[in-house]
């Protein structure tokens, strides 16, 4: 079995899981002062774990609730087993399960899987990106102001993110700014078309190891917010479509250095 198959499956077998989990309407307790954590959670990783263990078990494996499994060969898989926690603790239907292989710090294949649309998106290093079988590419947007963007706000730092000022001056400039909760879900968005760009500060690898390499093999253009190569440990990051990115990282490098082209009520 190829390693895109196993994690389609493992992805799949997660996904009816957390659906199950999902219409039980559970509880949730808190990991830090604001981040929220599941049983669902637990129990999706654990599939997961187990599922990789089975099939490559000197794999090193590195997951959002347990930490990192180091094993003995060149190959990492980063595992987010419920993205969008937030949401799903309070009934609202966007999250998903992500699933991406690193080998020798390259990604070699991701899947993001949606149980509440079944919809499976998946990317082979150098072999494209897609939905459901069927091929995918970014949008052919060329300009901000047509453009519909999406970001997301870290919920540990929301009293103090200055995210908000990227936001306000993307809304100004675009068709509109989408924040629906669930940073691997807007990645692949981005990869399919939904989406012309997103950007976000402080994701972590396994938030969006799967929607780079999907954005990537559909054609997109990815970096920093600031215009370098990005890697798994930037601060932030921006995905889009590629003909965007110019003016994307125009307006972002105005909003570092604390010029605003719409003024920003009560600021100052």
């Amino acid at each position: 079995m190829s390693f895109l198959q196993t994690a389609v499956d493992t992805a799949r077998e997660s996904g009816a899981l957390l659906a199950n989990y999902f219409e039980r309407h559970i509880g949730y307790e808190l990991k830090g002062s604001y981040d929220l954590v599941t049983d669902a959670d637990r129990a999706s990783e654990n599939l997961i774990i187990e599922r990789i263990r089975n099939h490559y078990p000197s794999h090193s494996i590195t997951g959002e609730e347990t930490g990192a499994h180091d094993g003995t060969s060149a190959y990492r898989w980063y595992v987010d087993p419920l993205d969008g926690t937030t949401n799903f603790a309070h009934g609202f239907p966007v999250f998903n399960v992500t699933l991406a292989l690193e080998y020798r710090g390259e990604l070699i294949c991701g899947v993001i899987y949606d149980p509440q649309r079944d919809e499976m998106f998946t990317a082979e290093q150098g072999a494209g990106a897609f939905l459901n079988n069927r091929r995918i590419q970014v949008s052919g947007v060329r300009r901000v102001e047509e453009a519909l963007v999406a970001t997301g706000f870290p919920s540990r730092r929301r009293h103090q993110s200055v995210n908000v000022y990227f936001y306000h001056q993307l809304a100004m400039a675009s068709h509109g700014v989408r924040r629906a909760g669930a940073a691997a879900l807007d990645l692949a968005y981005v990869a399919c078309g939904r989406l012309d760009a997103f950007w976000e500060f402080a994701l972590h690898p396994w938030d969006m190891a799967a929607g780079l390499l999907l954005v990537k093999e559909a054609g997109g253009l990815l970096s920093t917010m600031q215009g370098q190569a990005h890697q798994l440990t930037s601060p932030h990051l921006l995905a889009d479509n590629g003909l965007l990115h110019a003016e994307m990282l125009e307006i972002f490098a105005e909003v570092f250095a604390g010029k605003f082209r719409v003024p920003i009520p009560g600021l100052g």
